[in-house]
This record gives C-alpha cells, structure tokens and sequence, in this order.
C-alpha cells in the first residue's frame, strides 16, 4: 500500500481535496519505481475514478509521460460495490468476496500487487490483515481537519519498522509491516 499523508495523519481534506501533496521530479522518479516493482494496481471506487480521469489524459501525457504510460498499461483491480463496470484501460472489477479475490490474486506468480490512495479500502484490506508492506509517505503539512487514512480500523493495529527515507522536499518516507 502506498498513500500520502499530513503530519496531522489525513489522507485528505474534508471534501477529498488533495492538493496538498507535495511532488516533484525525486517524487516522480520513486513513484516511476513503484509502478516497475509491480504487476498490477489495486484501487478502490473513489481513487479508481480520480486515476481514470486524468492519466489517459494529454495532460497526464504533458506532465509525466513516463508515469502516464504505466498506469494507463498496467493490470488494474477496482473494488467496489456500486461501480457497475470499469473502462480504463486493463482495468476488471471485484464486486464481492474482497477477502477471496485479494487472498487469491497475492497468491498469483509475479511482481507486487499496489495499492495506490484508496483509504477506504486500505482500512478494509488493514482490518482483513492482507497487506503486507504499507509505504506512508509524510507531507510537511498540517490541514487541521480531513479524512484520516485508517479512519474504519477501529482496533489497535501494531506495525513493524522496515525502512525510512527522507525527500529533498521534506516529505518522509516510512515503510512498515504487520507486527
């Protein structure tokens, strides 16, 4: 799992605004990585419909042609339950049985499986114990109010340690698993 957050822990502001992340050409090079490490892109409805709206753009193209390319290539799953279909290029949907579907797409040969945004589903996946490597990354802002990441996990959640980075822009990087 991959997801921005405020040093205040949203994933968010209160209307789903984000356009406080903080991205530049060292954002755009690791975000590039990422793509490369994995066969496929896991989204739930919301960030599924933020992503097909913009990277098959001529402005997505414009701004990181590289990045463009890769998402608009890559295997793409969509959980949701009130999506009837999905259009974007390569992408299929999971209406029901997300335990199952997930539980066995990890079991599939090959690279990792991302999921990129999503908070809602990332909460679901939390609570259902399947992900195996959450990379946070800490934006150098405060917003006060918003949507928090792990808003639906209602228990505690113990984490392991595995790395950190530190951005040129002051964005951190910290890279965990299940304790």
């Amino acid at each position: 799992m991959f997801n921005l957050v405020t040093l205040d822990g949203l994933f968010a502001g209160t209307s789903g605004e984000i356009d406080w992340h903080n991205v530049d050409d060292e954002f755009h090079e690791f975000a590039r990585a990422q793509l490369d490490s994995a066969d496929g892109l896991l989204f739930g409805r919301v960030t599924y419909q933020l992503m097909a709206s913009y990277w098959p753009t001529p402005d997505a193209a414009a701004q990181a042609p590289a990045i463009a390319t890769r998402m608009n290539s890559i295997s793409k799953i969509v959980v949701s339950r009130i999506l009837a279909s999905v259009d974007w290029s390569n992408s299929r949907l999971i209406k029901q049985d997300i335990q199952q579907e997930i539980s066995n797409l990890k079991r599939q040969p090959g690279k990792d499986l991302l999921l990129l945004g999503s908070a809602d589903l990332a909460s679901t996946l939390t609570k259902l114990r399947l992900i195996d490597e959450y990379r946070i990354m800490v934006n150098p802002v405060v917003l006060g109010k918003g949507q928090p990441l792990f808003k639906n996990v209602n228990q505690k959640v113990a984490f392991k340690l595995l790395s950190t980075r530190v951005f040129h822009s002051g964005n951190v990087l910290l890279c965990y698993e299940l304790a």
